[in-house]
């Protein structure tokens, strides 16, 4: 690309019409013009108004989470102290605010997320295959029934949450449950509430195969609790059993920002599914006993209403389409086509070796929201080494 320039206001004129064609790129363009102190005070009453709101709304629905808080903080927060896993963490550490409010608006947005969840629990179609096993399950004796559907579940949660981090437009929402660089008893609760995929489509087929839909409720709930169990900064490692049982350690080292670490360790209560996937990682030796760095690499807004708009970034053109339905059709489509093929890309990306790839946990969530790979995704490589 060319663009004119003029000769240095000290040199001869040469002429009239002179110019010289070069190489050069063009001048940067000007920075945004910052908003006014009005503005900037308006919009962080806005937000305040917002987290308020919701918390005496979630309070008037639920009063039950402002009562597990406080068992969690009389009874996580004292191990944290004696065994940390993570030394010299401190209660007040940065963002703590941002997780608390998550926890306390948590009601309200879970009534988005159960939603969030019917709707993604049927367009996953994971029910499907759970009508297709009802025959084999409805033949399974009662006292055994409850362990198999524990399984199966467990089996969906893994690949759902490994496509979560391996599918870029699903990665938008789960990168808020990631972006904090601090482990503890409260940090579990950031969560977008349209994450709710992680529990959805396991939940669907268990009721399409056949399973009670109150066991499936617990087993459900039983996820919930032990993800907050696992997040805790607590120094807890069943060493003997770090092939059987997931643990603190196992999913610490998921939400480790280390180049060896990240797209490992998708299992919510069982490290089967890793191994067997080869996504399995828990480092032996000494010096690697606890992860160094948290997050993830991509901006992230430090609010709760910024995170939770974050996703949701570029959405109104799309919702322009719609105006126009025969482009609406073929834009879902396309999307869902993009979808399906970064779900059986990551089903069938190789396992059981050393190499540099692109890891989909460090995509920039910069982009279109429909495909979440737009045009400022650009993936970072780093090395990624399986069990």
């Amino acid at each position: 690309m060319t663009h004119t320039i003029y000769p240095h206001p000290g040199t001869p004129d040469p002429g009239p019409g002179f110019a010289v064609e070069s190489s050069l790129p063009p001048p940067p363009p000007p920075p945004p013009t910052p908003p006014s102190r009005l503005r900037r005070t308006l919009g962080l009453l806005g937000r305040l108004a917002f987290v308020a709101g919701g918390i005496a709304l979630s309070f008037q629905i639920d009063r039950g989470i402002f009562v597990a808080l406080i068992f969690l903080f009389v009874v996580v927060v004292p191990f944290e102290k004696m065994y940390p896993r993570q030394k010299g963490q401190t209660v007040r550490r940065p963002l703590v605010g941002t997780d608390m409010s998550f926890a306390l608006m948590n009601p309200v947005l879970s009534i988005a997320g159960l939603v969030a969840a019917v709707i993604i629990g049927g367009l996953s179609l994971f029910w499907l295959p759970g009508i297709a096993l009802r025959p084999l399950v409805g033949q399974i004796p009662a006292a055994a029934l409850p362990f198999v559907a524990f399984f199966m579940f467990d089996f969906v949660a893994y690949w759902t949450h490994r496509w979560a981090h391996e599918v870029p437009f699903m990665w938008r929402f789960h990168a808020v449950h990631h972006s904090p660089e601090h482990m503890d008893w409260v940090s579990g609760f950031r969560a977008h509430p349209f994450d709710g995929v992680l529990i959805a489509p396991g939940f669907f087929f268990l009721l399409g195969a056949g399973i009670d839909a109150e066991l499936a409720g617990i087993f459900a709930v039983f996820q919930i609790i032990l993800g907050i169990f696992f997040h805790a900064n607590v120094r807890v490692r069943w060493r003997l059993l770090d092939r059987v049982a997931a643990n603190p350690e196992f999913h610490h080292w998921h939400h480790a920002n280390e180049a060896d670490s990240i797209g490992h360790n998708y299992g919510a209560a069982l490290p089967w599914w890793d191994l067997a996937f080869g996504t399995f990682f828990m480092p032996k030796h000494k010096s690697r006993r606890r992860p160094r760095n948290y997050g993830i690499d991509e901006h992230m807004p430090r609010t709760l209403v910024g995170q939770l708009t974050h996703p949701c970034r570029g959405a109104r053109k799309h919702l322009k389409l719609w105006r126009h339905p025969i482009i609406a059709v073929k834009t879902a489509f396309r999307g869902a086509r993009t979808l399906v093929r970064d779900m059986v890309r990551s089903a069938r990306r190789p396992t059981r070796s050393i190499r540099r790839e692109t890891v989909p946990g460090s995509f920039s969530t910069n982009g279109s929201l429909f495909d979440g790979n737009g045009p400022g995704a650009q993936p970072q490589a780093a090395e990624v080494m399986t069990a």
